[in-house]
């Protein structure tokens, strides 16, 4: 699922249509008008019996700590926080659990997973808020889901118990007894009604009813593609307690071969792309021996966190000497990214993806950068399939455009920015703050943290 509006309406959709059992496990989840949509629907179901499990990194949750107590009230429904922050609220207070613990409190989980009576998983790189379903009216991400039924959903739910279980989740209603009421719920039943109606009224509901993928999955037109050769990885929760090691990410274990085995083609998307010495080796030595090797990231104009980009900028000459094709997406028409040394929302490329000669693809949380290697628990699904493949090469096809993106290269030495028509010699459409940003954050040792 590449469109935002369709993902939105599929994770409402299964909501709705569930009989027993809902489980969401996220990063990110927003109180604007999808996020509090979702709350909503899943408030429904659990007011059918549908028995609800929601497992949020406490990082982002921490700050939406009372409305998710309050739907902890609820019979139905058991929140628990992944790797919580000792206090519950106020910014200073933040600050010293960060300072106190940063070696525990820097290791977060970055899956995302919404599976229904486990039948059906919704597994990829996106949040839940307005910005990861085409609804935000400030920058939209490009992002990509998988939607999956068939014995997988089994694995992911297996997964999703792990984590569940895992000595790093901690019920909510431990961490703030207090705000775990009757009183809480039915506050947070009207502030819901009322963000419903409101939200019912306004232009992406409208976008909603006309968009033509949603109005076929309501009538039942599910288009699916079938495959026997397929893998659902996910990380060990108990790697936030361990030395960061590349040796500890079940993702890269299971990617390593598939990205040495390409033999024609390698197309990669990934919104924070730092390859380090050994990934550079790697795709170098890939391309030069004669396969296509494309990879397609965020141009520091459209980057969120300009250390980020500093980190990929001292690949980049490289990765280009050696043959790998780069391509930078331009930031959204029209829309300013907010950009900040270590990060902000903003950045319009969040799909985490590849495809290996046309007939393997993989979708996930997972970033190729030290932070989801080393420091974040991830997850993804590894499926053979040409269909599915090619789908994604078309799509890495539509967003290298000229028209969404620069295709980067190298003039006489010197990095250039093309999208056609036009040809820059220094960081298209950054301003000299946000250049200053990556080439300062290029020379602090914090590669890991990236």
């Amino acid at each position: 699922m590449s469109d935002g509006p369709e993902a939105f309406a599929v994770r409402a959709h299964v909501a709705r249509i569930a009989g027993r059992s809902i489980d969401v496990q996220t990063y990110i989840w927003h109180g604007d008008q999808t996020g509090l949509a979702l709350a909503q629907v899943l408030l429904e179901a659990a007011d059918r019996g549908v028995k609800v499990r929601l497992l949020v990194d406490d990082l982002d949750a921490r700050a939406k700590n009372d409305g998710l107590a309050a739907l902890d009230a609820h019979p139905s429904i058991v929140v628990r926080m992944f790797n919580p922050l000792p206090s519950r609220s106020g910014t200073m207070a933040f600050v010293g659990d960060m300072m106190g613990d940063a070696k525990r409190l820097n290791r977060r989980m970055h899956n995302k997973t919404w599976i229904a009576d486990n039948r059906m998983a919704i597994i990829g790189g996106r949040n839940l808020g307005d910005e990861y379903f085409g609804a935000s009216d400030g920058p939209n991400f490009v992002d990509l889901d998988f939607a999956l039924v068939g014995p997988i959903v089994q694995d992911a739910s297996a997964s999703f118990d792990r984590y569940w279980n895992s000595a790093a989740a901690y019920p909510i209603a431990v961490l703030s007894p207090d705000k775990v009421t009757d009183a809480a719920l039915q506050k947070l039943r009207g502030i819901l009604a009322e963000a419903l109606e409101d939200a019912e009224q306004g232009a992406y509901a409208a976008l909603l009813r006309r968009d033509d993928a949603v109005t076929r999955l309501v009538s039942g037109d599910w288009p699916m593609t079938w495959s026997s050769e397929y893998r659902f990885v996910a990380d060990d929760p108990g790697k936030i307690d361990t030395d960061p090691d590349s040796s500890n990410s079940e993702v890269l274990t299971t990617l390593a071969p598939v990205l040495r085995g390409a033999q024609q083609d390698l197309t990669i998307i990934s919104p924070y792309f730092v390859p380090r010495d050994a990934g550079t080796k790697g795709l170098v030595e890939t391309a030069q021996s004669g396969t296509r090797v494309r990879v397609l990231t965020n141009s520091l104009a459209a980057n969120d966190v300009a250390a980020v980009h500093g980190g990929y900028a001292q690949y980049r000459d490289r990765l280009l000497e050696g043959g790998v094709q780069l391509w930078e997406l331009k930031p959204l028409p029209g829309v300013e990214t907010q950009s900040s040394l270590f990060g902000s929302g903003g950045a319009s490329l969040h799909t985490k993806g590849l495809a290996v000669d046309g007939t393997t693809i993989f979708v996930g949380s997972y970033n190729l950068d030290p932070r989801s290697t080393s420091l974040n628990c991830e997850q993804g699904v590894l499926v053979k399939s040409d269909v599915l493949a090619q789908q994604f090469m078309a799509l890495f096809d539509r967003q290298s455009s000229g028209e969404r993106a620069w295709k980067v290269g190298l003039v006489q030495g010197d990095v250039s920015w093309s999208d056609g028509s036009t040809t820059f010699d220094s960081e298209p459409e950054a301003s000299s703050g946000r250049k200053f940003q990556a080439w300062f954050a290029g020379l602090l040792p914090i590669e890991t943290q990236l």
